[in-house]
């Protein structure tokens, strides 16, 4: 999902009040987001007071923390860049019961969970930083299983097995968020980075 739509899906008015959007988005421009980048918002219990975004930039991914409204100062945000290399991502694991399924995805600190159509969206994020941190283009999403909206279906990959992963020779000539995709022969001589649980 691109940022617009999660604020367009806010549960809290001042959460994304144009005072708090006029410093969030200059801080992940400078960082090197695109404008309007697809993104994870984690609200949290208090979204009228704190929250996080999490986008993904050519370097890294950025993890923006925001205050609502500090008193005697307004509205504030700190955030960082963290190297593809250095990102911690957890394992996607779901279960599903009765038609229903549960998945969830560890991102540095911040665990993301998902039911049913919240699921999709968890495993198409978890898919795009997972490409990105091996180099790969974003996976296109499963024929048949369109979900979110129009824009999400777009601009977003789906989870795919284990082992699917596009060969060398076939990746395309750039990855999720405008992330360079490794040659073959680089990805020959030095390999992907591991990815931390």
């Amino acid at each position: 999902m691109r940022l617009s739509e999660w604020r367009a899906e806010s549960p809290s008015r001042e959460a994304t009040g144009q005072k708090v959007n006029a410093l969030v988005d200059p801080i992940l421009l400078a960082l090197g987001a695109s404008p309007d980048p697809t993104a994870w918002v984690e609200w949290g219990e208090e979204p009228a007071i704190r929250y996080t975004v999490l986008a993904p930039a050519p370097a890294g991914l950025i993890s923006c923390f925001v205050r609502v409204n500090v008193p005697g100062e307004g509205p504030r945000a700190t955030a960082k860049l963290i190297r593809w290399s250095r990102v911690q991502l957890g394992e996607l694991a779901i279960e599903t019961q009765g038609g229903h399924r549960l998945l969830t995805f560890q991102i540095e600190q911040l665990v993301l969970r998902g039911a049913d159509e919240a699921a999709d969206r968890v495993g198409r994020f978890a898919a795009e930083l997972f490409a990105a941190v091996d180099g790969r283009p974003v996976p296109e999403p499963a024929a048949g299983r369109a979900t979110g909206s129009v824009a999400s279906r777009r601009t977003t990959g789906r989870a795919k097995p284990a082992g699917r992963a596009a060969t060398a020779g076939t990746r395309a000539a750039s990855g999720p968020a405008g992330i360079p995709a490794k040659t073959g022969a680089g990805r020959a001589a030095g390999g992907s980075q591991p990815r931390r649980a």
